[in-house]
């Protein structure tokens, strides 16, 4: 039987946290496991941590706002105390689920960074690094992806802008002018790089996965696209099969959880319930390199 442990959520209140929440919750009892909830402090936290209770579950809630720098350091150190404390068992796997579309990319978050980008991707390679040594055997890491980082024709019916690459601290910069689609699916292209290097340097001590939900018309990135494309989302949410929260969030659940994805590793993409390869371009072993050890400066720039 598989050991539960401890599992962390980020951004857990809405759609798919919420449901992936949820999801665990529900899991029988001997494979139910303790849920650390990292999230903005406040109703909607209080609430989807009162629905997982009333499930069964014992949860934590670790409130953080994920656009400072300061608040994820405080969040690690929050769970990094539970599990040295022998509060929580140590963790079978950290789900990297938070994520916005700023309306508009030549804003900054306090620490000075583009919002999409700082929330995406540098608050969880911040939260992940600081908590390396807070996992079980095995531990898995499952972050977020989104097939937006490559255009297809469906893609471009809809207004999605393909990722466009830079050098990682351009793409960190506030820059006005920046299509907000265009800085979300280059920060998914950022988060597939990551994946792949974070394995090689974290070496056996965690298995790293990236999880693509599927189209879900209705969430954040739903309302970023043009007035014309969420026509469109709105006609084909009703096609049966469209993926939803309500259809994604178990789904995201047992690719953290299930015996079936305990062989995952390498930034391995699991489309919904399928292992996919992905495109040519989300794979490049220098690109992968510089986004490291820039991300290394950019996190080091902000002062604990």
């Amino acid at each position: 039987m598989n050991e539960p442990g401890t599992v962390l959520i980020t951004g857990p209140t809405r759609n798919l946290g919420r449901h992936t929440v949820l999801a665990m919750a529900r899991r029988p009892r001997a494979d139910r496991p303790t849920l650390l909830l990292v999230g903005r402090a406040g109703p909607d936290l209080a609430a989807v941590a009162a629905q997982a209770r009333a499930l069964g579950a014992t949860v934590h809630e670790i409130g953080c706002d994920l656009a400072s720098l300061t608040d994820v350091r405080a969040a690690a150190g929050v769970v990094r105390s539970l599990v040295d404390s022998g509060r929580v068992p140590p963790m079978k796997a950290l789900i990297a689920n938070a994520g916005v579309i700023a309306a508009e990319s030549g804003q900054a978050t306090g620490d000075g960074f583009e919002p999409t980008f700082a929330v995406n991707y540098l608050a969880h390679a911040q939260l992940i690094g600081d908590l390396l040594d807070s996992f079980a055997p095995e531990g898995r890491v499952v972050l977020l992806g989104s097939n937006t980082y490559h255009a297809n024709v469906w893609r471009k019916l809809l207004g999605v802008a393909p990722a466009q690459w830079a050098d990682p601290v351009e793409l960190a910069r506030p820059a006005a002018g920046r299509s907000p689609m265009t800085a979300y699916s280059t920060a998914k292209l950022a988060i597939l790089y990551y994946a792949h290097e974070l394995q090689r340097r974290a070496g056996d001590r965690i298995r790293v996965s990236v999880f693509e939900p599927g189209w879900m018309p209705g969430t954040a990135l739903g309302r970023g696209a043009p007035a014309a494309a969420q026509a469109i989302g709105r006609a084909l949410g009703r096609i049966p099969g469209v993926s939803t929260p309500e259809r994604s969030g178990p789904l995201l659940a047992a690719t953290a959880l299930d015996t079936r994805w305990a062989h995952l590793r390498g930034g391995a993409f699991v489309l919904k319930d399928r292992l996919t390869e992905v495109q040519p371009v989300a794979q490049d072993r220098e690109r992968e390199r510089r986004l490291w050890e820039a991300t290394a400066v950019m996190l080091a720039s902000v002062s604990p």
